[in-house]
C-alpha cells in the first residue's frame, strides 16, 4: 500500500466517523430524572431549553458603524502599566512636620 492510499483510507474513515452522531432528544441519564419545573413555569424545562444559553451568557452584537471619525473621550482608568494613581498630597494627620527642631 502506498502512502497516498493510506492517507485516502484514513480521510474516508474520519469522514464516516464524523457522520456517526445521534440526532434527537437528549434523554436524562439512567436513574436520573429531568429537573422539576421552576416556580412560575407553565411546563417543565426540556433538554433544548436547558442547553440553550441565555441572552446574558451570549449577548448580541452591536453593529453600529461610525459615520465619521471622532476623537476618543478621555478615560481616567486608562493608565500605563505600573502607574500609581494613589498618591496622596496631604500628609497623615498624626505625622509631625520634618523641619521641626527638637527642644
Amino acid at each position: 500500500m502506498t502512502r497516498t492510499n493510506k492517507l485516502l483510507i484514513a480521510c474516508c474513515t474520519m469522514a464516516a466517523l464524523a457522520g456517526c452522531g445521534k440526532v434527537g432528544e437528549l434523554p436524562p441519564k439512567a436513574g436520573q430524572a429531568m429537573p422539576d419545573k421552576a416556580y412560575g413555569q407553565s411546563e417543565p424545562a426540556t433538554a433544548d431549553t436547558l442547553t440553550t444559553p441565555s441572552v446574558q451568557a451570549r449577548p448580541g452584537r452591536s453593529d453600529e458603524l461610525m459615520r465619521r471619525s471622532e476623537r476618543r473621550r478621555d478615560d481616567p482608568f486608562d493608565l500605563p502599566p505600573g502607574a500609581d494613581n494613589t498618591k496622596d498630597e496631604t500628609p497623615p494627620a498624626n505625622s509631625e512636620p520634618k523641619d521641626k527642631t527638637p527642644d
